[in-house]
C-alpha cells in the first residue's frame, strides 16, 4: 500500500466519523497520522530524476508568488505589471515554468513569479503541483489569482492545496512551545484554560510520533490541528491576498460583495481596471518601509531611499548601508512622525518607520 491510498484512507476514515466528545482521540491520532504521510510525501525522492529546473534565484526586496488554476489571468497580471512578456493565450496551462518579473513600486523591486497553473491534487504532484508549491514556500506573500466569475469554489480548492502541504495562509504561528527531552517523560502545561485538546491527546499525537520524552507548554486555547504543525516544525505561516480578476464579466453588486470581503482586491487584467490599488495593497501586505539617508549639511537623497521591512531599528539601517558601521556609530539623528521633535538624537535601538530620514554620526 503506497503512501497516497495510505492518505486516501485516512481522509475517507476522517469523513466518516462523527466529531463528538467520544470520537476526538480517534480523530487526533488519524490527524497525526496524515500529517506524517504528507511530510513523508514532501520529501524529496532518493532518486534524483533529471530534469528541467524550476526554482528561480531570489532577487530583489520581496518576493510574491502568484498563484491560481488554470487561465484566470496570471500571465496577463504579469505582463501589465512588470516589463516581463508572460506568454498567454486562451487555453490552459500556457505557462509551464516559472517566469519571474520585477515591480518597481515606490523605490523597491518586488520580484513577482507566474507559476504553471495549479489543478485539484497538486499536492500529490498532478500538473507539476509540486514543484510549484515548493516554489510558493519561498515566497514572502501569495497572490492568489481567482476567477471572479467562478464564485468561491476555486478559492477553497486551493486553501485545501496549500493547506496539506503545510502552507498557513493569514495564520498566525500557534504559540505553544515545545522541546524533546532526553528523559522523564511528557510534562504537559497550560497558561490558559484549554476547550479543544487535553492532555490524553496530546499523549497520545505525540506517541504517533515515537516522542515520548518532552515538554509542551500550551499559552492559547490551540487544537490538535495546531500541536500537529508546532511538531513537525516545517509549516510555513505566509500573508496571502486574493485577486478576483475579470470583474467585467459580473454585475457591480457582485464586484462589491467580493471587494468587501477580507483581504481581497478586485481587478480587471484586460481593461487595467483598479490595479494602481493592487500595487498599495501588495505593498501593504509586504510590510516594506522607506529610509532616507541624509550627510552632514546636505539635504536628505529622496531619489534612492533603503527599502526594509516593518519593525527595523536604527541598528539594522547601519547594517544594510555597510556591516562596519553599527560597530563605529556613536549616534543618529532622525527626521519622522515618531521622535518627540525633529531631529531627536537616537540610539542604536529606536525603531524606524516609512519615509523616515536618518543621519549616522559615526565615533
Amino acid at each position: 500500500m503506497g503512501i497516497l491510498e495510505k492518505i486516501s484512507e485516512i481522509e475517507k476514515e476522517i469523513s466518516r466519523t462523527q466529531k463528538n466528545k467520544a470520537t476526538e482521540y480517534h480523530l487526533g491520532l488519524l490527524k497525526a497520522k496524515l500529517a506524517k504521510y504528507r511530510s513523508q510525501l514532501l520529501e524529496p525522492s532518493k532518486k534524483s530524476e533529471k530534469g528541467e529546473g524550476f526554482d528561480v534565484l531570489k532577487s530583489g526586496d520581496a518576493r510574491v508568488a502568484l498563484i491560481g488554476f488554470p487561465s484566470v489571468g496570471k500571465s496577463t497580471l504579469l505582463s501589465t505589471l512588470t516589463k516581463t512578456e508572460s506568454e498567454a493565450a486562451s487555453y490552459e496551462f500556457t505557462t509551464l515554468t516559472c517566469i519571474p518579473g520585477v515591480i518597481d513600486y515606490n523605490g523597491a523591486n518586488i520580484q513577482l513569479l507566474d507559476l504553471p497553473g495549479i489543478i485539484e491534487g497538486a499536492a500529490q504532484g498532478k500538473g507539476r503541483g509540486r514543484q510549484v508549491i515548493a516554489v510558493a514556500r519561498t515566497a514572502d506573500l501569495v497572490l492568489m489569482m481567482l476567477d471572479a466569475t467562478k464564485k468561491d469554489v476555486h478559492r477553497e480548492l486551493l486553501e485545501k492545496e496549500l493547506e496539506s502541504v503545510g502552507i498557513r495562509l493569514n495564520k498566525q504561528k500557534p504559540n505553544i512551545y515545545f522541546k524533546i527531552k532526553k528523559g522523564g517523560g511528557v510534562s504537559f502545561n497550560s497558561t490558559c484554560p484549554l476547550t479543544r485538546i487535553d492532555e490524553k491527546l496530546v499523549q497520545l499525537i505525540l506517541h504517533e510520533y515515537k516522542i515520548f520524552n518532552a515538554e509542551v507548554l500550551f499559552r492559547e486555547d490551540s487544537t490538535a490541528d495546531e500541536l500537529i504543525d508546532v511538531i513537525c516544525a516545517n509549516r510555513v505561516y505566509l500573508p496571502c491576498l486574493y485577486v478576483y480578476n475579470k470583474i467585467d464579466q459580473i454585475s457591480i453588486e457582485e464586484v462589491d460583495r467580493i471587494a468587501r470581503q477580507p483581504n481581497s482586491v478586485v481587478v480587471s487584467c484586460n481593461m487595467k481596471l483598479n490595479l494602481d490599488y493592487l500595487l498599495e495593497v501588495l505593498w501593504e501586505f509586504l510590510s516594506l518601509i522607506r529610509v532616507y539617508t541624509k550627510k552632514p549639511g546636505q539635504p536628505p537623497d529622496f531619489s534612492d531611499g533603503l527599502i526594509l521591512r516593518k519593525g527595523v531599528t536604527v541598528e539594522h539601517v547601519c547594517h544594510s548601508i555597510h556591516r562596519t558601521l553599527a560597530a563605529q556609530f556613536k549616534y543618529a539623528l532622525v527626521w519622522g512622525t515618531s521622535t518627540k521633535y525633529s531631529p531627536q538624537r537616537v540610539g542604536l535601538s529606536h525603531i524606524m518607520a516609512d519615509e523616515y530620514v536618518i543621519q549616522i554620526v559615526k565615533k
